[in-house]
């Protein structure tokens, strides 16, 4: 049935945005490096996120998080003035360090630079060196002084996106728990290591791989610590996350499903567990559409020597007939898809899958990230680019659908068409934090949220009321 819908199916062609080299960014469709950092620790047990800079960059993070997860997230500064600038952070830094250790007892802290820190030439790693020979030294004369582990990813804005950042910073994490040692026999465990999606995603991993019935390591885990219950009392470390001894062990595991192919090599938390542990990774795209989606299982049942559980193909074989009901309402419709560069590889692969045509896909990424291969249609995404420019160019290609973030909704507004909210942020909508888009419950919700904006869309703009659309 697939692969009769893929042959009826039109043939796709995406639009290339130009890079603008003679204007500036308008609107970015992308956000900064620190704030990828800062979810990534935050989906650690524990840990706190630490920005090496000005005051103003925590608060931008702070901003965009609490809109999307409707929680209260605390981001630490180092909190830079102007005569940091000048005269460098390190002060600044062990400042904030002793503060963050004596007012939140942190099992980890998880430090990040940001575009200040990095151009006035702070050398971090050496400022946390001679850190940790004078916490040693204290410690010592106080042994019942705590000092948590410290992660430090580099992360200026001006080298990459949020999505660079977050893995940027999972490979701190890895390389800094996990011995450096070569396994000497493979582990029952598995270790998945998601990209970055909603804590909705996390919890249907966590349910999939309890449904495999092995042990696992989600890193990062924010499935509670960024969408937790409400409180009697304030926490300032929320619950949840991954556990610092489960990391730890990563490099003992049967292996490593790696969801996302955005990442660069030297990023890789994966490719590190691979090549100085032995740990074997299967690197795939996001789980979003039957093909991804099937990929993911493989790798899973490849790792633990099992089946695709009963319960998932079932769902399955909904998804398809689902594929079957909705098929009049979307084949040859013409859609335009942004966001983060795994998030816009693998709804373009769903959306030909149920007959649509992705006719602009863009991200605001200076690379995409092409490894699945299979297909050369992917090496049209734009990269690089912002939503003015996006903007520009959709007006002549007549979309019936935009599928994105908050920040692309003035798109539909101004091209007069449904908006399929997904991805992050979501700033104007409540409940961005559930949106399900993995696996293959998290298609068939994608693929009923896309059905029913096309079919209210149909009905409010119709002359007369239907109730039968």
């Amino acid at each position: 049935m697939m692969d009769m819908k893929s042959a009826a199916a039109p043939e796709t062609v995406l639009e290339t945005v130009p890079p603008h080299h003679f204007v500036s960014a308008r609107n970015g469709c992308k956000m900064c490096a620190p704030l990828g950092a800062s979810i990534a620790y935050r989906g650690i047990q524990g840990c706190i996120p630490l920005i090496h800079g000005s005051q103003g960059c925590s608060t931008y993070i702070r901003r965009y998080t609490i809109s999307h997860f409707r929680e209260p997230v605390d981001i630490a500064s180092s909190n830079f003035t102007e005569a940091t600038a000048i005269f460098g952070g390190k002060e600044n830094l062990d400042t904030a360090l002793d503060n963050v250790t004596r007012q939140y007892k942190p099992e980890a802290i998880g430090i990040t630079s940001t575009c200040l820190s990095e151009t006035i030439g702070d050398d971090i790693p050496m400022i946390l060196h001679e850190y940790a020979a004078e916490r040693a030294a204290f410690q010592s004369a106080h042994p019942e002084t705590v000092c948590p582990p410290v992660f430090y990813a580099s992360t200026p804005s001006y080298k990459g996106t949020h999505i660079n950042g977050y893995h940027t910073a999972l490979h701190a994490v890895v390389s800094s728990m996990v011995p450096a040692v070569r396994r000497e026999t493979a582990g029952e465990s598995i270790n998945i290591i998601s990209g970055f999606v909603s804590p909705e995603d996390i919890r249907e991993i966590h349910s999939i791989m309890k449904e495999y019935g092995v042990p696992y390591t989600i890193l990062p885990d924010y499935s509670k610590s960024l969408d937790g219950p409400s409180w009697e009392e304030y926490e300032k470390l929320p619950d949840g996350g991954t556990k610092l001894c489960d990391i730890s062990s990563m490099g003992k595991a049967a292996g490593t499903v790696y969801l996302g192919k955005a990442v660069q090599s030297e990023q890789n938390a994966g490719l590190w567990l691979e090549s100085v542990c032995g740990v074997p990774l299967h690197q795939v795209l996001l789980p979003v559409g039957i093909e991804n989606t099937d990929a993911f299982f493989d790798a899973l049942n490849i790792l633990s020597g099992k089946r695709t559980p009963e319960n998932q193909t079932e769902i399955r074989g909904r998804l398809i007939d689902a594929y079957i009901d909705g098929h009049k309402y979307c084949f040859g419709k013409r859609a335009i898809v942004y966001g983060d560069e795994d998030f816009v590889l693998s709804v373009c692969a769903f959306l030909r899958e149920i007959g649509m045509n992705p006719v602009l896909a863009a991200t605001g990424a200076p690379k995409i990230v092409t490894e699945s291969g299979t297909d050369e249609k992917l090496e049209a995404i734009s990269d690089d680019t912002d939503f003015e420019t996006m903007l520009e160019k959709s007006k002549s290609l007549e979309p019936d659908i935009v599928i994105g973030n908050s920040k692309g909704y003035y798109l539909s507004r101004r091209l007069n068409v449904p908006l399929v909210r997904c991805g992050f942020p979501i700033h104007d909508r409540v409940g961005g934090q559930r949106i399900l888009t993995l696996g293959y419950r998290g298609t068939l919700n994608l693929f009923d949220l896309v059905c029913n904006a096309l079919m209210e869309y149909k009905q409010e703009k119709a002359g007369k009321g239907w109730s039968y659309v």
